[in-house]
């Protein structure tokens, strides 16, 4: 794809996945690249650090508002929606305020992508949206389903819709390693809810190089998902806790409202659809006339945990993504 004749829309531009792709988009030399997002003080902090760049904007919006998405994708080609409510327990506690912004939100965005007439759209879901037990992820399984359908309604008059799922991202905002980094510079004990627990983990730059590979492949309907190594939670607490020259030590909670013990990224019905692409698989739309049959198992977090070796590798190298990433003045320390 040659982003340089591209211009951009990424809602939740503001957020950890969006400061890494804005980065990224801008390095590939795209036309523009337009930030959607809810807050002013992160929006403004991106301002300040990409003063001087003329290919970079910013609109203030929520995608629960139709009439904002209209102004943010005027003369777009191509967007990734990124925006949602994503924490596990924020969406159990308020699970109306999930389904406004993750399925009506999604729906409000699809509709504003075919007014406009994008060229492509890709939508950025999870692991947990895959037999989904938590309201975060039934809202992104039904935000799956409403970005795929796009593909088939009356009114596409061309754009092409697809989606992204990847597990936990090492060091994203609300992810566990800086929670037990936190409570070990606190001198507090690490609490863990249940030892049996396993959660797939990749960088940021990885599930960067998922979504562009989603942009430039999908021809519409797909869902491509990143193949990922999965680690145990005890694993990841001893890890920190070395980091720190600390014993493990750490209390078992109890499951929290909404956790699984294990993840999964593809099922049973999705298998006979899913295409091995190397790094990825591509989960063929339903109403293709695809059929693969080298795949015999789901694609679980259980049958993906690797040693700890490798998840100190990968963990190094998402500490130095996001230092390669700092902001001028620590504005973005906190994203």
């Amino acid at each position: 794809m040659n982003y340089s004749e591209k211009r951009i829309l990424v809602s939740g531009g503001t957020g950890s996945f969006g400061n890494f792709i804005v980065r990224r988009l801008l390095d590939l030399g795209a036309k523009e690249v337009r930030v959607l997002s809810r807050d002013e003080k992160k929006q403004h902090d991106m301002r300040v650090f990409y003063r001087g760049r003329d290919n970079i904007s910013f609109v203030i919006g929520d995608v629960r508002n139709p009439d904002r998405l209209d102004e943010a994708m005027d003369g777009i080609n191509l967007m990734f929606h990124a925006a949602a409510l994503k924490q596990v327990p924020t969406c159990e506690n308020f699970p109306a305020e999930a389904i406004h912004t993750n399925v009506i939100g999604a729906q409000n965005v699809v509709d504003a992508a075919l007014r406009n007439k994008l060229e492509a759209f890709v939508m950025i879901s999870t692991d947990k949206a895959v037999k989904p037990v938590n309201v975060m992820g039934m809202t992104k399984a039904l935000q799956e389903r409403i970005v795929l359908k796009a593909n088939q309604s009356r009114l596409n008059r061309g754009t092409r819709f697809a989606c992204v799922r990847y597990g936990n991202v090492l060091r994203s905002r609300g992810s566990v390693i800086p929670l037990f980094r936190q409570l070990l510079a606190s001198d507090r004990r690490l609490s863990i809810t249940d030892e049996r627990m396993t959660r797939f983990l990749l960088t940021l730059n990885d599930a960067i190089d998922l979504v562009l590979h989603a942009a430039e492949q999908q021809q519409g309907g797909e869902v491509f998902v990143r193949k990922a190594p999965a680690a145990r939670i005890v694993d990841l607490a001893a890890i920190v806790s070395e980091e720190f020259g600390k014993p493990l030590a750490y209390d078992v909670i109890g499951m929290l409202p909404g956790e699984k013990l294990n993840e999964i990224m593809l099922t049973e019905e999705e298998l006979i659809r899913a295409e091995d692409q190397g790094k990825y698989y591509k989960i063929h739309p339903w109403w293709s006339k695809v059929s693969f049959d080298h795949l015999k198992a789901e694609y679980s977090s259980y049958d993906s945990v690797v040693a700890q070796d490798e998840i100190k590798q990968l963990l190094a190298r998402a500490d130095k993504e996001f230092e390669d990433m700092e902001m001028a003045g620590g504005l973005f320390a906190n994203f």
